[in-house]
């Protein structure tokens, strides 16, 4: 045998790689000592069959001995069998046979290629020059191969993860590209995951959106690269949204998803965030998992809500009695159902309460019915209420549950029955019919319950007077609300945050800032809420300097970063009309959600901002954050109120085309506003009737009034008389008519159209300005001379009329609109309200600080006009909010750019 071996080398029969091969003396230790598992007539196919077992096996040894008895028995092997042996050579981590087959070869198509590719891309993890190498190989390919295949770019991308080049991974991006691969599902996972590996988080972000079809594992890597930049507020942004776009997607999270997004709840301290994960954890049966469960346990804890974590290890030790095959009894079933929200778990208990005959146990069968309440699956409660007997703990729990799940009706209905078989009732009964009675606004059923609580002596306990108090506030009968706020012995924080929201909600502003000082006097700390709640009042009040002392309150609680209570703020300051505060605040926002993105951007608009709008809506979307119906009105808004007509079509139509959101009435009315302050009142009356939905007053008044700043009036006759068939009682309607036909000097017309208002019984709104001086809100209407210091407030507008004309003001006489001498005329317009109000600013404010005004109405062109020359001569910022919009008047200019 062996001398027989030793002539093979010398034989010129054999092909020359053959010799090649032998020549290496790797081979002949095989031939020479194994035992031959071959038959002398072994075929292609067995020899295949060898090296597949070779190459599951990973059995270098068998695929060596395989490999010399097909060079032994073959003249010219077949092609796919020295294929094979690349592939086999490569899994057995010999990477230089298999180059030395591959370069022996003498054709090669494209699935050597695709095999040798392969063998590098294997060896790269461990050997980094394979790397270089597989890559030079790659550019011989492309030289040589017409046509490649994923399978060819499979190693590729492989090479290029193992590499770490930016430069390898984008060239063969850009070779994916040109062949058409792109798209494939997995050549463009295979490409995201490489971005996201190598930190270009935007570019993995852009082709990841760009993918028809993403599954979980993708955007779990996704998610992860979000949270692998660090503490960065963008990033956990992004991947709050990437988060919400994947629900919204109803693809089904699996156990790293909800690991991941706990893992951000930690990193931002955000319980709240936390809770809304674990509630979806519970909803899908991830709950129990033992990576979710290990997770929400170090969240719970990191949070310093060690009772939570706690509920969570209980849970996971009842499953673990379960898989034991313990029988649990009737006293651990109540206290796993008591504990727990999981549906699947509390299913799972009834099922063995049902195997072991414990369903018929009042304490388990109660517990199982607050368990179906607390998951709104009534129809099962409701099952097993109608077996068991009126027990007042069930019947709490079914009105629970009939209030959670918005069937006040049925509550009201299981009280009344009740209360008719002479059952007692409990706080707890009390406080959930009167919460269902606020939320129905059925006030003479819940002063019933009242009158029935002070019956039974429950009228001082905490839970009723508070649902005593919540019911009064929702039915708006403020009155009832403060007498019985006022009979709560020791009000806790709930019931002061009720109070305050009541105030807010029903047009008593002040009075919400004078419960809240009683709050802190009584030591009552406020919580998220009720800052929130304060922002909104200080919104809806202009009240700048109580907004700050608000915002400062937030400062010391360490909630001002709470995406609730920052979103709140941000709407204060915009709409108390300093947007830079409001920005400045905005960035520091840890977690923003849409609705803050929402509330910046609608201040930008607002404010005239409108470029600055737009490129804050540009970078929201290259964050990933995926806009809705608000974020498009403040879009919109933002390009009406900077006369940017072009811009807001080419949005509107992005809308439906890019997010699959059908434009509204509101976002038709915004295009029609920026038509109109374009000067285009033909081209918005024409979209005003082509609309398939029907047109809201709104957008007859927008459209008059900029009917009335073009002198339109033919168009504003048609506009008006429309407007006026929708709101015939519209006071604002006859006064824009007016001061169309005004300023045209028709004065006919116009004492028509005052008689068409006083023949309907229509009165005009009061016009009135305000403004903050110290804390203090000091009002002005139009000749007004009620405040302490009109001499001195009349005497300063005269000064500043005469140092305003010196500059070059003349009073724009068209806005009056009575027919009179034109000196008269002048007269009627130097001592509007908002004059006023700026003249007293003037002189109750330091030299140099922003004037903040608020004006009821929309202000005249006269005042309009005057405020920019009284910015540039006294050198003032000043800030007039009018009904429409703000004006920020500096140096001469007005945001507005005079569209308004």
């Amino acid at each position: 045998m062996q001398a027989s071996l030793k002539a093979i080398p010398f034989s010129f029969h054999r092909p020359p790689r053959f010799y090649y091969l032998l020549s290496s003396h790797s081979l002949s230790p095989f031939l020479l000592t194994s035992p031959s598992p071959f038959s002398s007539s072994s075929s292609s196919s067995q020899w295949f069959g060898f090296l597949r077992d070779a190459i599951s096996s990973s059995d270098l040894r068998l695929g060596k001995c395989t490999h010399a008895r097909i060079l032994t028995s073959e003249e010219n092997p077949e092609r796919f069998l020295i294929n094979n042996l690349i592939t086999m050579y490569s899994k057995c981590g010999s990477l230089n046979y298999a180059r030395r087959v591959f370069d022996k070869m003498p054709e090669r198509d494209l699935v050597s290629w695709n095999s040798i590719l392969a063998a590098y891309a294997q060896s790269s993890e461990h050997v980094i020059d394979s790397t270089e190498e597989g890559f030079v190989l790659f550019r011989v390919l492309r030289q040589n191969v017409v046509f490649t295949s994923r399978m060819t770019l499979a190693p590729l991308l492989k090479l290029c993860l193992c590499s770490g080049y930016v430069w390898a991974s984008e060239a063969v991006h850009g070779y994916a590209c040109k062949i058409g691969l792109d798209s494939d599902e997995f050549v463009a996972g295979a490409l995201v995951n490489i971005y996201l590996k190598f930190g270009m988080v935007k570019e993995g972000r852009v082709l990841f959106e760009e993918m028809p079809e993403r599954d979980v594992v993708l955007w779990n890597l996704m998610l992860k690269a979000y949270l692998d930049m660090g503490f960065k507020e963008e990033a956990y942004s992004s991947l709050l949204q990437c988060f919400a776009d994947m629900v919204e997607s109803n693809l089904e999270c699996d156990s790293v998803t909800f690991v991941l997004v706990l893992s951000t709840a930690v990193r931002l301290d955000s319980l709240a965030l936390g809770k809304q994960v674990h509630s979806m954890a519970l909803k899908l049966g991830f709950d129990l998992m033992l990576t979710v469960a290990n997770s929400l346990i170090n969240m719970y804890c990191k949070l310093r809500k060690v009772g939570y974590a706690r509920t969570v290890f209980n849970m996971c030790l009842f499953m673990e009695l379960l898989r034991c095959g313990l029988t649990p009894d009737h006293y651990t079933m109540t206290s796993v159902l008591k504990s727990t929200s999981s549906l699947s778990l509390n299913k799972q208990v009834h099922v063995h309460a049902i195997k072991t005959n414990n369903v018929g146990d009042s304490f388990v069968s109660t517990a199982l019915i607050d368990a179906y309440s607390r998951n709104k699956c009534m129809k099962e409660a409701e099952v097993l209420f109608s077996r068991n007997s009126l027990d007042l703990v069930a019947c709490n729990a079914m009105m629970s549950g009939y209030t959670q799940s918005n069937d006040g009706d049925k509550t009201l209905k299981l009280f009344a029955l009740m209360h008719k078989q002479g059952d007692r009732s409990d706080d707890f009964t009390l406080a959930t019919v009167l919460k269902t009675c606020g939320s129905l606004f059925a006030m003479n059923q819940g002063k019933q319950v009242h009158a029935y609580a002070i019956k039974s002596g429950y009228d001082l306990d905490l839970w009723v007077s508070s649902g005593v108090l919540d019911m009064y506030v929702k039915c708006g009968d403020m009155k009832a609300a403060h007498f019985a706020f006022n009979c709560i012995p020791v009000p806790d924080d709930v019931a002061w945050t009720t109070m305050i929201s009541g105030c807010i909600e029903n047009g008593e502003e002040e009075r919400a800032f004078h419960v809240y000082s009683q709050m802190r006097l009584m030591g009552v700390l406020p919580d998220e809420f009720t800052i929130a709640t304060l922002a909104k009042a200080s919104s809806c009040l202009t009240a700048l300097e109580q907004g700050r002392q608000i915002h400062a309150n937030a400062l010391k609680l360490n909630c001002s970063g709470d995406p609730f209570v920052g979103t709140s703020l941000v709407d204060m300051y915009a709409k108390c009309g300093s947007i830079d505060d409001a920005y400045s605040l905005f960035k520091r926002i840890e977690m923003r959600n849409i609705a803050a993105w929402n509330a910046m951007l609608v201040g930008l608009a607002q404010h005239g901002e409108g470029k600055e709008a737009l490129q804050l809506f540009e970078q929201m979307r290259s964050l990933g954050i995926k806009p809705d119906k608000v974020t498009f009105i403040g879009v919109l808004s933002a390009c009406s109120h900077s006369g940017l007509v072009s811009e807001a079509y080419k949005q509107i139509k992005s809308m439906d085309r890019d997010y699959g959101i059908k434009p509204e009435i509101e976002h038709y009315s915004c295009l029609a506003d920026a038509l109109g302050r374009a000067g285009l009142v033909r081209e918005a009356e024409k979209l005003i009737e082509s609309m398939s939905l029907e047109a809201s007053a709104s957008m007859y008044r927008a459209l008059l009034a900029a009917c009335r700043v073009q002198g339109d009036t033919e168009t504003g006759k048609r506009v008006a008389t429309k407007l006026l068939e929708l709101e015939p009682s519209d006071s604002s309607a006859y006064v824009l008519l007016s001061n169309m036909y005004a300023a045209a000097s028709k004065w006919t017309e116009v004492k028509l159209a005052r008689t068409m208002m006083r023949g309907q019984n229509v009165k005009k709104d009061p016009g009135f300005s305000w403004i903050e001086v110290k804390n203090k809100i000091h009002l002005f209407v139009v000749d007004d001379r009620s405040n302490p210091q009109a001499e001195l407030i009349y005497e300063k507008v005269r000064d500043v009329i005469r140092d305003i004309k010196q500059e070059g003001y003349v009073p724009e006489t068209d806005y009056t609109l009575v027919d009179v001498e034109e000196e008269e005329k002048e007269r009627a317009l130097y001592y509007h309200s908002e004059k006023l109000a700026v003249a007293f600013g003037l002189m109750s404010t330091p030299p140099a600080t922003p004037i903040r005004v608020i004006k009821n109405l929309r202000v005249c062109g006269d005042c309009h006009n005057a405020m920019k020359y009284i910015a540039k001569v006294y050198g003032r910022e000043i800030v007039l909010r009018d009904a429409n919009r703000f004006h920020r008047f500096k140096d001469g200019k007005c945001s507005c750019n005079d569209f308004w």
